[in-house]
């Protein structure tokens, strides 16, 4: 059980902390040190990379969440705090799931196609959807902590 708890925070530290990093550090630092030709293809190859991870925590969020909760009575006995990190869990994914399979491939599309402001505009999207999922995260963690 404690392998399972540690498993799944290290996930959700990757997934949350690699939000973090993406929307305050790599992406202002792109937009004031690049040109769009340079930019956008260096945050595709980088969101390319950061969705594999994305998609490993996940596999391990919901394996060792599930087993977390099975483990300690099943969904009747669980906590509030827990039952909000498992829909707000499934809420990030979906959300996740969008930008991965909806979005990215919009935006290596366009970068492969040179069309730069198509580009930047898909990059913006995914950017607020990030945001989105950075806020869920940290409200998840709250969640479980005080509630």
């Amino acid at each position: 059980m404690k392998l399972s708890l540690f498993l799944h925070l290290l996930a959700a530290m990757l997934w949350i902390g690699g939000m973090a990093f993406a929307h305050f550090a790599l992406r202002p630092a792109a937009v004031a040190t690049l040109a769009p030709p340079q930019r956008l293809p260096l945050m595709s190859a980088a969101l390319g990379r950061f969705f594999k991870l994305v998609t490993g925590a996940i596999v391990v969020l919901l394996a060792t969440g599930l087993y977390l909760i099975f483990a300690d009575g099943g969904f009747g006995a669980a906590r509030a705090g827990v039952l909000a990190m498992f829909g707000g869990g499934l809420a990030m994914m979906a959300i996740f799931g969008h930008i991965a399979f909806a979005g990215y491939p919009r935006l290596r599309r366009s970068v492969a196609e040179e069309k730069w402001p198509a580009a930047a505009a898909q990059l913006n999207t995914i950017r607020r959807l990030v945001e989105v999922n950075l806020v869920l995260g940290v409200l998840i963690v709250a969640a479980v902590k005080f509630a």
